[in-house]
């Protein structure tokens, strides 16, 4: 039996709404996808709130038209940018003469890591583990049948702005949608974008988008910090339309996707064709290295400064992977920001041969998210006990 599954993400530049169909035969097949550009939002809210309704209904009209199917529920991502992560540690006395994990007890972990919690300023949107460990030894993700005296867990909460819950969900509701529920876009994005077993390791994701840069660090299954940087992809294009008094469309255009970071080549020059009367013109690569370079500079060291707040030890084992349309799309440029953090860059690996853009790798890690929450629900209710993951992926939303 198909289950037809449609989510909407706001990007800082634009919509992307996703329709995707869920079978026996195929776990996520992307039938259909809407994308509408908007002037995005900052960390206090909307750039135009005015626009928001239309470009909303465009995206979904739009991902209605290619999927061929009208949508009525919408799955919604909540951005990086709207989004807190608290990692928090429980502990659990294990029960009698030789004591054995049981999924009663990783439960017992997930209270106690609430009450740890305590209030909390928003929505808990997604929940899940970093690591168990029997006796303070050996980190696991499947303790279940293991023998020990106590139970210890990190467990992370991901917590989203009210503003955004509350604005987002009127609005849908206004224009005649039904909001199903809220996921953490990032959680998602880190899960399916970071291999298992570089996870396991402590991982770190950086999507560089158009208004911000959020970095991610994930260990286990858990997304355990998260921090948003407003500068992007955007940020650059604005200081080559001043710097070389050109429009912000040319910058982004013809200068900054075309430029290669420190692979120019001697008498490499960007072409501006001359339009409505006016002179074309041409710029070396030395002048625009001039004034990007600076600004690239200047978001690595926001991410150098941001993962050594994390309080998070990242070991030489630890792997950084970027993504996003800000930097990836450039020749050079994941090599140019490891010259600049002192660690290598990887690119992160196609999970899906539609939409394979870095561009979307946040709406389809949204969509990875509420396809994997629906399959561990659905496994969780059909059998009796099972995996641990079988419960606790679905806790709260994720």
């Amino acid at each position: 039996m198909k289950t037809t599954v449609a989510a909407i993400d706001f990007g800082t530049s634009k919509i992307v709404t996703l329709v995707a169909e869920n079978s026996g035969t195929q776990r996520c097949d992307i039938v259909g996808a809407g994308i509408a550009a908007y002037d995005g939002y900052l960390e206090d809210g909307w750039n135009n709130p005015g626009e928001l309704d239309s470009r909303i209904l465009a995206c979904v009209e739009d991902a209605e038209k290619q999927s061929h199917r009208k949508i009525h529920d919408l799955n919604v991502g909540v951005p990086g940018a709207f989004t807190r992560v608290y990692a928090t540690e429980a502990r659990v006395t294990l029960k009698g003469t030789d004591p054995k994990v049981t999924p009663a007890d990783v439960k017992e972990a997930f209270k106690t890591a609430e009450k740890n919690l305590g209030d909390v300023m928003g929505v808990v949107v997604h929940t899940s583990p970093a690591w168990f460990s029997l006796d303070d030894g050996k980190r696991t993700l499947e303790p279940v049948g293991q023998s020990g005296r106590e139970l210890s867990a990190l467990i992370s909460f991901v917590v989203a702005d009210s503003f955004f819950v509350e604005e987002v969900n009127n609005r849908l509701t206004n224009l005649g949608y039904n909001v199903v529920g809220f996921y953490s876009s990032a959680a998602g994005e880190a899960m399916l974008f970071l291999p298992e077993e570089e996870r396991d390791r402590t991982a770190v994701l950086i999507d560089m988008g158009y208004l911000n840069t959020d970095v991610m660090i994930v260990e286990g299954d858990a997304l355990t910090y998260l921090h948003t940087i407003d500068v992007g992809g955007g940020n650059i294009a604005a200081d080559l339309a001043y710097g070389l008094d050109i429009t912000m469309k040319d910058a982004e255009e013809k200068i900054k996707r075309p430029f290669s970071y420190g692979v120019g080549t001697p008498g490499e020059t960007y072409e501006l064709p001359g339009v409505d009367g006016q002179k074309p013109r041409s710029f070396t690569h030395e002048e625009v290295a001039e004034i990007i370079t600076p600004r690239v500079e200047e978001i690595a060291e926001d991410i150098q400064k941001s993962l050594e707040d994390s309080g998070i030890h990242l070991g030489n084992w630890s792997s950084i992977y970027l993504t996003g349309g800000g930097l990836s799309f450039n020749r050079g440029g994941r090599d140019f920001l490891s010259s600049k953090l002192g660690r290598p860059v990887r690119e992160t690996p196609k999970r899906t041969a539609k939409l394979n853009s870095h561009a979307y790798s946040s709406s389809l890690g949204l969509m990875d998210l509420i396809i994997d929450t629906i399959e561990q629900n659905h496994r969780a209710s059909a059998s009796r006990g099972g995996a641990v993951k079988d419960f606790f992926r679905s806790l709260l939303g994720g």
